[in-house]
């Protein structure tokens, strides 16, 4: 992903795990994210944590070091929820053990999908269908967008600023 241009990403958990089903694990997506945001690394203008996978709507702003911040939010993420499955294992850990000799655990699959945003109208079309994400009949997550917590849908519209850390998109384009 190239630095300053927006971008529509989407990660997936390993083999579709529900990793993200409980708010520690969508907690520490949402916390790295914010981390990013504050160290002004990159620009979110719409996400959604889904139980195993997230959609953002996001723009690398600077390198993080010698990483693209998008590999640093991947690579701190795994960490993290390696810790805390250490912490409370059930068995789950062994889902993500790596046969990659570079690591021992893989948590996210490794063909997340960044599709560059050319205009207005084809982000305007990607953040409503990761607001609408949560409704779809398979996860029926909520019967209003603007109910799921762990989504920009209430920022743009209820005007609800919990998630004062997002730019909004119609600033940007």
């Amino acid at each position: 992903m190239e630095l300053n241009q927006i971008y529509f990403y989407t990660a997936s958990i390993k083999d579709w795990t529900s990793l993200l089903n409980t708010d520690k694990f969508k907690l520490i997506v949402l916390d790295s994210i914010i981390h990013l945001v504050k160290k002004e690394k990159i620009k979110v203008y719409g996400f959604v944590i889904m139980p195993n996978h997230i959609h953002l709507i996001w723009e690398s702003v600077s390198m993080n070091g010698k990483e693209k911040p998008h590999a640093s939010f991947m690579k701190f993420t795994g960490h993290q929820f390696l810790e805390e499955l250490r912490k409370r294992d059930g068995g789950i850990l062994e889902r993500f053990k790596s046969e990659d000799g570079n690591r021992n655990y893989q948590f996210w699959q490794r063909n997340s999908l960044p599709i560059k945003m050319y205009d207005k109208k084809i982000l305007e079309q990607k953040l409503n269908y990761i607001h609408l994400n949560p409704l779809q009949a398979h996860w029926n997550l909520v019967s209003d967008p603007n109910e799921y917590y762990y989504s920009s849908c209430a920022f743009y519209e209820r005007e609800d600023m919990t998630f004062d850390w997002i730019t909004d998109y119609r600033d940007a384009m």
